[in-house]
């Protein structure tokens, strides 16, 4: 089982290719606000996180993620069903 703190961690390691050097990763930060994240940012982060995890995303889910706290909390609950 993944807690909530190492999934917070290794998505923020994974999230630093896809932002600008020295922006800040924060639980809060906003995806697209924050992170300038548009569609294709999002669709290799998925893939990242799926390979990283062997897991499949549901696409379905994403409209529900704003903030990487949504993200953490979303990989949470298909890490340790």
């Amino acid at each position: 089982m993944q807690d909530y703190e190492s999934l917070l961690k290794r998505v923020c390691e994974l999230l630093v290719p896809f932002v600008e050097q020295g922006t800040a990763l924060r639980e809060d930060s906003d995806f697209v606000a924050d992170l300038n994240f548009d569609s294709l940012k999002v669709m290799k982060l998925v893939e990242q996180v799926e390979d990283e995890y062997d897991i499949s995303i549901p696409l379905n889910i994403l409209p529900d993620v704003q903030t990487i706290k949504d993200f953490v909390m979303q990989l949470q609950k298909l890490v340790s069903p």
